[in-house]
């Protein structure tokens, strides 16, 4: 086990941050970790870190127990924070072989790791830009070679996609996986449920500092007793059809917007051919007919709620 950590508990005053909170981490995972703002996410990852005393519970990486002191066990994991932790005053190879030789003393060692770590995140060209220089995909791309170029064993990307365009954010999440098949334990948070569908193997959903859920995307799911969503070009939508569409077996919600009609429904099976079968009943002229699946998201939002948090 990667990752074990068991009972934890962390208060700020009158607040209970972690409420005997547990999560195990496997080996070569890419764990999702999700929740609202204040659910728990980073306090979790700076207790994993020890970087923050906690009132009780117990945390192990690599097998052993995690301690302020713990710098063989720290050597061994590297961090990627939302916010970009790079010097200004420094190139990028600088800035990358600064940060490996916290780790890496050896110069020629520490050489082939800077440049393996450029080649990676494919910052060839800009070996000796400066941070201020660079775009908010290749300065996420910079942060990420930092935190990645000593080869450790544990890495953790919290929101690492923040405010890049679509081309910087797949070119990174194609990076976690070839990390990830490199031998790379992933631990990830992020507010992209479709960045988690597409490359996390478990995930845990946290709320009020608790896991609330957890498993695969597919185990998440079926969870919840949401079924499908099925959407139909409808020129018109009487009073009369609607009541006759909302007392069809399943119907969670029914809506219209646009000559668009949006059943969402429970699972449960031909919810697609009763809903036609009625709408050719009275007559009405339909045109295309989509049918979706619940996703990730609709799962968050069912299991920790739709009001916003702070």
């Amino acid at each position: 086990m990667v990752v074990e950590i068991e009972n934890l508990v962390k208060r700020y005053g009158d607040l209970v941050a972690l409420d005997h909170f547990n999560l195990a981490i496997e080996q070569g995972e890419v764990f999702g970790l999700l929740g609202p703002n204040g659910s728990g996410k980073s306090t979790t990852i700076h207790c994993l870190l020890s970087l923050l005393e906690y009132d009780k519970g117990t945390v192990k990486v690599f097998g052993k127990e995690m301690k302020p002191s713990s710098y063989d066990l720290k050597q061994d994991i590297g961090v990627i924070m939302q916010n970009v932790a790079v010097f200004n005053e420094l190139a990028v190879y600088e800035n990358i072989d600064y940060f490996c030789g916290l780790y890496v003393k050896d110069k020629a060692k520490r050489r082939k790791l800077v440049e393996e770590a450029i080649d990676f995140v494919e910052l060839q060209d800009y070996r000796k830009f400066y941070p201020k220089k660079l775009s908010g995909g290749l300065l996420r791309r910079l942060n990420i070679a930092c935190g990645i170029a000593h080869k450790p064993k544990l890495i953790i990307l919290d929101e690492p996609t923040v405010a890049v365009d679509p081309q910087s954010r797949n070119k990174i999440l194609e990076g976690i996986l070839s990390l990830n098949r490199q031998g790379a334990t992933i631990i990830y948070t992020s507010h992209y449920m479709e960045e988690v569908e597409q490359i996390c193997t478990r995930i845990a959903i946290m709320d009020k500092g608790k896991n609330v859920a957890i498993g695969t995307k597919d185990e998440l799911k079926a969870m919840i007793d949401l079924g499908e969503t099925i959407t139909v070009e409808l020129l018109e939508l009487t009073g009369e059809l609607r009541d006759a569409v909302n007392r069809l077996p399943h119907v969670i919600k029914v809506g219209y917007e646009n000559h668009l009609l949006k059943v969402r429904f429970s699972k449960g099976k031909h919810n697609l051919l009763r809903l036609l079968d009625l709408l050719k009943d009275y007559e009405a002229g339909f045109g295309s007919v989509h049918s979706e699946l619940p996703t990730l998201n609709d799962v968050f939002l069912e299991i920790t709620g739709r009001e916003l948090r702070d």
